[in-house]
């Protein structure tokens, strides 16, 4: 099965959430503890301008704390939760107590058997395979 990933329309006026070297816990049981982001897939933005992304977004990570398996590796992963508030489009305001992204494997499956802690419903609507681990979301 291809799925073809992309992003979702216009990036205007999406608050700027994560960014280029931030560092994120990791939500589930791959192995990582800790990554920071080093890239965002699908960004096109203005030169010399700090890329960022938001919740559901497929990013670039490198895990810097974990099991030695995992540990200096890159993999693409989805971010599950986000410290900064972001507005829904039925006007409500939502924010997390941490920045959390959860492993996937190119084809969008989660590297992991289970996902720690709460995620965003846009997560789960983007990518129901992430959702199907999930115990709570919100």
């Amino acid at each position: 099965m291809s799925e073809k990933i992309q992003m979702l329309g216009s990036r205007k006026g999406l608050t700027p959430g994560l960014q280029h070297n931030t560092r994120v816990n990791v939500a589930d049981n791959s192995g990582g503890k800790e990554a920071m982001i080093i890239g965002i897939v699908g960004y096109r933005g203005v030169l010399r301008r700090v890329p960022f992304a938001n919740i559901a977004d497929l990013v670039v990570v490198s895990v810097k704390k974990g099991t030695p398996e995992v540990r200096k590796q890159k993999f693409r992963a989805v971010i599950v939760r986000q410290r900064m508030p972001f507005r829904r489009p039925d006007g409500t305001w939502i924010s997390f107590e941490d920045n959390a992204v959860v492993i996937v494997n190119p084809d969008g499956t989660p590297k992991g058997t289970e996902i720690r802690g709460p995620i965003a419903r846009e997560a789960a609507e983007r990518w129901p395979k992430v959702a199907s681990l999930a115990t709570i979301v919100i």
